[in-house]
């Protein structure tokens, strides 16, 4: 007998989240969650209201207000009805969204959405920072995607046609506010939580990558199924 499976997938930027999360996704038959893209939505927000995004609570009013608003698909992001999946990729909100996102108050408004989101669904795949450990932390698969930082870099660039150099500096940046935010820290490799496997796409495809999942998936008790 088969049963629903959600799946966790964490990782730093340019490690394959998002790519690997929806094919993993549509393997299943299930819905994929980019919970990044709620961040930046919420950050893009923010910044068409000028505040500032080092202004705790204000940011966090402003997150209150949108989260009913932000829809999240795989063909676009949405705020309030506008498409904004450009505008969540560009400079402006690119450099905001790690103060938004290290905002308690923020993430608590976004974690409490994305439980929901994802109890209402007969199994899910969601992909983000924290999701193995604080929104997800029972799922059935956690994994943590890893890369070489020049790796990494090199991807975003060519996806962005940004210069490699200030692209891998920046990265650095925010792995760094990442994973020393007192609140809901982005995992390490050499201090991932029990339970979490890592797998290191620098060498891998993206079908590798989905392959080593899926392979875990089905070594679950009992089977697992999307829908």
């Amino acid at each position: 007998m088969s049963r629903p499976v959600q799946v966790a997938i964490d990782g730093p930027g340019g490690a394959g989240k998002t790519s690997v999360a929806r094919a993993v996704a549509d393997a299943l038959g299930v819905e994929c969650l980019d919970t990044g893209a709620m961040y930046r939505a919420v950050a893009a927000a923010v910044l068409r209201r000028g505040v500032d995004p080092a202004d705790a609570e204000s940011v966090a009013a402003v997150a209150r207000e949108v989260v009913a608003d932000i829809e999240v698909g795989a063909e676009a992001v949405r705020l309030d009805g506008i498409d904004v999946s450009e505008e969540i990729r560009g400079a402006a909100v690119t450099e905001a969204v790690s103060a938004v996102a290290a905002n308690p108050a923020v993430r608590e408004v976004m974690v409490a959405c994305q439980q929901v989101w994802a109890a209402a669904r007969d199994g899910c795949v969601m992909e983000g920072r924290d999701i193995t450990t604080v929104v997800l932390p029972g799922a059935d698969v956690r994994v943590y995607l890893s890369a070489d930082p020049a790796v990494r870099a090199r991807r975003r660039s060519g996806e962005s046609g940004a210069d490699e150099a200030a692209v891998r500096a920046a990265l650095s940046v925010r792995d760094r506010l990442d994973s020393t935010r007192r609140h809901a820290p982005l995992p390490v490799p050499d201090d991932l939580p029990a339970g979490v496997r890592e797998i290191d796409t620098t060498h891998r495809s993206v079908a590798e990558a989905v392959g080593e999942i899926m392979e875990m998936i089905e070594a679950l008790p009992g089977g697992a199924r999307g829908t």
